[in-house]
């Protein structure tokens, strides 16, 4: 890509404007940074042009990895794997941010999402109009009840006025097909303008580091009809794909004292799946389904993927009620459902299997009952069995599973969620007045699911299948309802004082009611943690007042200064089948502290800066930003797990979580950005950030309520009496220094492009005594317009683009353990070349 664009403001803000022809901001064609955008925080966009250099077919949120502030890492090129993509803007991860697509909610991005898909999935990325991100705090009409610390917005193109048809053919490592149709119908006439679209995508990828394959369909449709009354858009997108889970690796500290000792322990780099190696898995694994003991926590699955079906519609009116009124409506709706699937030993799960499937189980011994691994070896203090009836236990498990040695977990995914956003907008001289509101309801249902990996068929076992369409569930673990409502209202003025200073200032209210329940409760002993069933009931939360203040003044019409203040609120995550949400404490009395004396997170947000847009002699140009913002971030909530798990923690039996509120973070930061353009030849775009943020006290990992935080520093490094020291450390997974490099040639009907993205050390444990090294990466794309009108075409492109062009190896996203001693890493993805031919007729 070559520079990011400064946003416009976006009138109205509340309607999701998504025309990159007409809303999109000043030379975004050229990608500069502007300075002359009467923003009162720091706002940046890509637009489409831009996007599509890094990668065609790149996730929208891959796309903005370049800006200053932000860290987006995956393990794929395209940034379209979920399951280890991880996003910080300013020190918040990805469930602290909002994000909307056309100004419709896309919930908050966990991977085990309950109230939202990623925009990757709510769009098809050549029909990406352009991205918006706000870093500090996103604007008072934004649809998200997430946005603590900015906001991520993605825009769809609008349908051209002219007929015509574009085909982009993709091919490249790791046997990369993709395929993009799309379809304009240019103005049908009938008053006013009247103009569709209809689109398809189709991607297959092989994994690189196994035989696994990313692939899937999705469509979309946009209709709109714009005349002196008003504008209607009507959108609709369908996406069914599957991913395949990249594992990460377990690194250990090599004690557990407080030392800055890195890592010694070797761990391998990436840990490739066995699929579809049957027969080789099941040599791997023992008879009883145990992985090799030397292997730990590293042990090696059969095979993970993740499995989404989306539809997502709105319809929006922006009726214009005089020449200084204009009324937005939209209505929306989006149903999927979805599967989460890892495939591995029977033994790494026995904890959960045995309650259910062992019928003499309730019989038992306490200390006769398998371990982790442990599927038919006797606990050395159980003297109520043989060596040999453990092993038959053992053996008579295996079988109830299929014979493999092997079981299959799913978390099953059903969200209906539809909502209303409204905004009217008064353009009364030196003021612009805003008022709107945003309400939704969304009910969602999670099943954690165990299924049989049978020996005589292995076909049957297979990552492009979901369990539940070839057989019946072994055991329902759980099953979690929730019924959620949201409600937002915003007023806002913007207030031209004179001519230099621009006011704005307004407020909004984040409203939740949600109530959650389990048809479903996990047999006991099979959830770590839990000694009664999971917690029920409901939680509302009401904050009425949430302000935001800002102001620009400009200086010459070149040089203007900025400044915001806000407060943001994190409404309390209602997922049902994991950790983040009071929902899944292992007790009802932790919840019952929640929904009485709890407090979501919150945060203020302090930002000021300067812009500078100056254009010299001979086509030389200057567009520069200098940002400082301070967050001062309450109550943060950390899930503490009982049995650190999932995937990414080499298990996949998992447990319960405490949820406790560990005190706040204090963050002082600067971002530093500057575009130099020689004319349209050259450009060189460059961006620095520096983040400190730092936790406030220490917390207890033996919390059982809500009083995590300890209000002490008791320093050092070691965990004593179960306090952990992170008094006074730095945030871990997010590093202090970021810098970003585009240079952009442009020669004739060729261009070239070279991005540098430097990511500084990480700490990769709450303590900071253990930490992964920076990377540089590289990449590098090449265009070259070929002669259209010669091949019968309105236009003509072949790209050349590679990722990681020093195949550089390194840690990419980072999973923080909530112990001290151990944390996961998932690798950089190698050097990647794709060929692309881009045509239309």
């Amino acid at each position: 890509m070559a520079a990011p664009a400064q946003a416009q403001d976006r009138t109205p803000s509340a309607t999701g404007e998504n025309a990159p022809e007409g809303n999109a901001p000043e030379n975004a064609g050229d990608g500069s940074i502007l300075v002359t955008a009467k923003q009162t925080r720091s706002a940046t966009a890509i637009p489409a042009s831009e996007i599509q250099k890094i990668l065609p077919g790149v996730s929208p949120l891959k796309a903005i990895q370049t800006l200053p502030g932000v860290l987006y890492v995956t393990a794929d090129p395209w940034g379209n794997n979920e399951q280890n993509a991880q996003i910080f803007i300013h020190g918040f991860a990805g469930n602290q941010l909002g994000y909307t697509m056309d100004g419709i909610p896309l919930g908050d991005q966990s991977y085990g999402n309950y109230n939202g898909l990623s925009p990757q999935r709510a769009v098809i990325s050549e029909n990406v109009g352009r991205v918006v991100v706000a870093t500090g705090a996103g604007d008072l009409a934004t649809a998200s009840n997430s946005n603590l610390g900015g906001t991520v917005e993605t825009y769809s193109s609008d349908p051209t006025q002219a007929f015509g048809v574009t085909a982009n053919q993709t091919a490249g490592s790791y046997n990369t097909s993709r395929t993009f149709l799309r379809l304009d119908t240019g103005n049908l006439g009938g008053g006013g303008t009247n103009a569709g679209y209809v689109s398809v995508a189709r991607q297959k990828a092989k994994a690189w580091d196994f035989n696994g394959w990313q692939g899937g369909w999705q469509a979309n449709a946009k209709f709109v009809h714009d005349d002196a009354v008003g504008k209607l858009t009507l959108y609709f997108d369908y996406n069914d794909m599957t991913q395949p889970n990249e594992d990460a690796t377990v690194f250990f500290k090599p004690s557990a004292g407080g030392t800055a000792t890195p890592v010694q322990l070797y761990t391998p780099y990436t840990k490739p799946f066995f699929y579809s190696d049957f027969n080789g898995y099941r040599s791997y694994i023992n008879a009883l389904g145990n992985s090799p003991a030397a292997q730990g926590g590293n042990y090696r699955n059969y095979y993970s993927d993740a499995q989404r079906t989306d539809y997502l519609t709105y319809a929006r009116y922006d009726a214009r009620i005089a020449d200084n009124v204009t009324l937005s409506n939209s209505i929306y709706f989006h149903h999927n459902d979805g599967a989460g699937v890892v495939a591995g030993p029977l033994g790494q799960s026995i904890t959960t299997a045995q309650p259910y499937l062992d019928p003499n189980y309730a019989s038992l011994p306490a200390n006769c009952r398998f371990g982790a691994n442990g599927n038919g070896v006797r606990p050395a203090a159980c003297t109520a069995l043989t060596d040999a009836q453990a092993a038959a236990r053992g053996a008579a498990l295996v079988a109830a599973t299929g014979g493999s040695g092997m079981i299959t977990r799913t978390t099953e995914y059903r969200i209906d969620r539809g909502g209303a956003i409204t905004a009217l907008n008064m353009d009364l001289g030196d003021h612009q007045i805003e008022l709107g509101g945003w309400f939704e309801h969304n009910s969602t249902t999670q099943w954690r699911r165990w299924y049989a990996v049978p020996a005589g068929n292995p076909g049957l076992s297979t990552p492009y299948i979901r369990p539940l369409e070839v057989m019946q569930p072994l055991f329902t673990q759980y099953q979690g309802e929730a019924r959620i409502n949201q409600l937002q209202l915003h007023v806002q003025d913007t207030w031209r004082v004179f001519e230099p200073l621009l006011v704005q200032f307004g407020f909004k209210t984040s409203a939740q009611w949600a109530n959650g329940w389990y048809p479903v409760q996990p047999r006991l002993g099979s959830l770590s943690g839990l000694t009664g069933g999971l917690p029920v009931g409901k939680i509302n939360t009401l904050k009425w007042f949430l302000p935001a203040v800002g102001a620009t003044w400009d200086f010459n019409g070149h040089e203007e200064a900025y400044f915001n203040v806000q407060k943001n609120l994190r409404q309390y995550q209602a997922y049902l089948a994991g950790g983040g949400g009071p929902w899944f404490t292992g007790s009802q009395t932790a919840f019952n502290a929640f929904a009485n004396d709890g407090k979501p997170e919150s945060s203020w947000t302090y930002e000021a800066g300067l812009r500078t847009h100056r254009t010299f002699g001979g086509g030389i140009g200057l567009d520069a930003q200098i940002n400082y913002y301070r967050v001062d971030f309450s109550d943060r909530l950390l899930a503490i797990s009982t049995n650190p798990g999932g995937i990414a923690g080499g298990q996949i039996a998992g447990g319960t979580s405490i949820l406790v509120n560990v005190g706040d973070v204090r963050t002082n930061g600067v971002d530093a950005a500057f575009t130099l353009r020689f004319g349209r030849t050259f450009s060189f775009y460059n961006a620095t950030s520096y983040n400190l943020s730092k936790y406030r006290s220490d917390y207890s990992s033996a919390a059982t309520g809500i009083g995590g935080a300890t209000n002490s520093c008791i320093g050092g490094f070691l965990v004593v009496g179960g306090v952990v020291p992170t008094c006074g450390k730095q945030l871990p997974g997010t590093p202090k220094w970021m810098n970003k490099s585009v240079a952009t040639l442009n020669v004739g009907p060729v261009e070239a492009q070279l991005v540098g993205d430097y990511v500084g050390k990480r700490f990769a444990t709450y303590s900071n005594d253990a930490s992964v090294g920076s990377y540089f990466l590289t990449s590098l794309s090449v265009g070259v317009d070929l002669p259209a009108e010669m091949l019968g075409m309105k236009k003509a492109k072949l790209s050349l683009n590679i990722t990681n062009l020093g195949d550089i190896k390194g840690v990419s996203t980072l999973s923080v353990g909530s112990a001290t001693n151990n944390y996961s890493a998932y690798p950089i993805p190698p050097r990647q070349w794709f060929l692309t031919y881009s045509a239309g007729f």
